[in-house]
């Protein structure tokens, strides 16, 4: 079957406020270092009044893969919801201008999402989320021209916890397999995991085809101590599971194959945000072209290479380009 698009995303339209932050600055503001956590549009205004000068730029988790896989040369699609007002112009026109449809309608009364990121001198970041209109993404908005003209649908793990959100999710979920097309699944943030395990496992074992996760997501998920024993738990529950393991790389498991892949080279660790995103960009532009699982699995390190050598959770060059230098 033939697809318009390699991959169609459904996820949180976000706009991504990144600053540099000491550990005592989370401390003294109450975040959990590595964290993800939900706050209204009040919390939002205090916490970004006390951090340091800022870089803005459109986000999102699941959009940001999509902006790693138009710079591989990839076909893509997002759905999300925004508002209409400053923010969400640039967020559309910085999906069009990578060359990915949008889809979503826009709210008139609800301020477009972002996020609040602060990176300490590791390079770990600590997000603080205020939804805004992303949180009311619903069924509406999910166009079954887009998911059925997808090779493989992407859904991303955060719309576990907004219910209308969840339901838009589920019925992404059922035209992508009434249709006959991949289901993509990214675990998104332990906290995340653990709000869900249940709900996420569950649909994990009956619809997901590829997973996406790092190790602290893996363990949350099995309730196990050591990254092995997850990944072989994991095995079988979904065709493909991809987990990423940061300056260890990352490890693919699909039926009775394991497949390690080293780490990209990284002269400095800037910023991990996106890292996850981006290397589920360069797997699935791989897989959607037939690519080997090694294959894959090296343009996804490639990709997380790229990104978190600077602030922000997009590429800042061809991705395609750094590919074809590395022979990938």
């Amino acid at each position: 079957m033939t697809s318009l698009y390699d991959v169609a995303a459904i996820g949180n339209a976000i706009v991504d406020v990144i600053a540099p932050a000491s550990d005592d600055f989370l401390t003294d503001a109450g975040l959990i270092k590595g964290s993800m956590i939900l706050i209204d549009d009040v919390q939002a205004e205090a916490l970004y009044a006390r951090m340091a000068a800022a870089v803005e730029v459109s986000g999102g988790s699941a959009c940001n893969t999509i902006a790693g896989l138009s710079s591989f040369g990839g076909r893509g699609a997002f759905i999300g919801k925004l508002g209409v007002d400053a923010l969400g112009a640039v967020f559309t026109h910085d999906i069009e201008a990578m060359g990915a449809r949008f889809g979503g309608v826009p709210l008139s009364d609800n301020v477009t999402g972002r996020c609040l990121i602060n990176v300490t001198p590791d390079g770990e970041r600590t997000m603080t989320t205020c939804l805004g209109a992303a949180a009311l993404l619903d069924p509406s908005d999910v166009e079954p021209a887009i998911i059925e003209a997808a090779a493989v649908v992407y859904l991303e793990g955060y719309l576990f916890d907004p219910e209308p959100a969840r339901r838009a999710f589920a019925k992404a979920a059922g035209l992508a397999r009434a249709s006959g097309r991949m289901i993509a699944l990214t675990l998104s943030d332990s906290f995340v995991v653990d709000r869900h395990r249940g709900a996420l496992m569950g649909f994990i074992e009956s619809e997901v085809d590829i997973l996406f996760a790092n190790e602290a997501e893996i363990t949350a998920l099995c309730q196990t101590k050591s990254f092995e024993d997850a990944a072989e738990a994991m095995r079988g529950r979904a065709k493909i599971a991809a987990i990423t393991r940061g300056a260890q790389g990352s490890t693919v498991i699909a039926g009775d194959q394991t497949h390690h892949v080293n780490a990209a080279r990284v002269e400095k660790v800037v910023d991990t945000t996106g890292a996850g995103d981006q290397y589920a960009a360069g797997f699935l532009h791989g897989l959607t072209r037939g690519l080997s699982f090694d294959h894959c699995g090296r343009l996804g390190s490639l990709a997380a290479a790229e990104v978190i050598a600077h602030y922000g959770p997009r590429p800042q060059v061809s991705l395609r380009d750094l590919a074809a230098k590395a022979g990938l």
